[in-house]
């Protein structure tokens, strides 16, 4: 970058928690700071954890946060088998791209852990200019898969701003 260039806005980020417990104040969530912090530590700017309850309520609060159009977009709970547990169901009709891999090698990092992460069905894409993914609601997944996301989200954000290195 020369002087005269103007310096590349910062990345934003956004939270969406999807757990009824914790949005009707039984249980603190407790994945959301290690989003948090994780993204962060990639130099995000991060807004507040949106909290909302399993089912319609996260396709909802999706489309309100991709108003806004953060470049990064990480959901956690609403994964499983639970008869409320939509949050891939409410993510993939907002999606332009979905991108499988991502998705195959968050549950493929967890299964190395727990024969739970099978029953993971969340998934990952863009929508617009964000990329979008769902990860478990335990802190435990929620580590995994962001080790998984590790090397490769800013390649993922360079690619969605249009950039073409490999």
């Amino acid at each position: 970058m020369t002087a005269c260039e103007p310096a590349p806005a910062p990345r934003t980020a956004a939270i969406l928690i999807a757990s009824t417990r914790a949005a009707t104040g039984q249980y603190e969530d407790q994945t959301a700071p290690v989003v948090r912090d994780w993204l962060a530590e990639h130099g995000f700017i991060v807004s507040e954890p949106v909290i909302v309850p399993d089912g319609t309520p996260v396709g909802q609060a999706l489309r309100a946060l991709l108003h806004v159009e953060p470049r990064v977009i990480i959901t956690s709970g609403g994964t499983g088998l639970a008869p409320d547990d939509k949050t891939p169901e409410m993510t993939r009709p907002l999606l332009d791209k979905e991108v499988p891999g991502i998705a195959e090698a968050i549950r493929a990092a967890g299964l190395s852990k727990t024969p739970y992460a099978a029953l993971s069905r969340g998934i990952a894409g863009v929508a617009g200019s964000t990329f979008v993914v769902n990860l478990p609601g335990s802190p435990r997944g929620v580590m995994d898969a962001l080790a998984v996301l590790d090397p490769l989200i800013g390649h993922i954000c360079e690619q969605i701003e249009g950039g073409h290195g490999h």
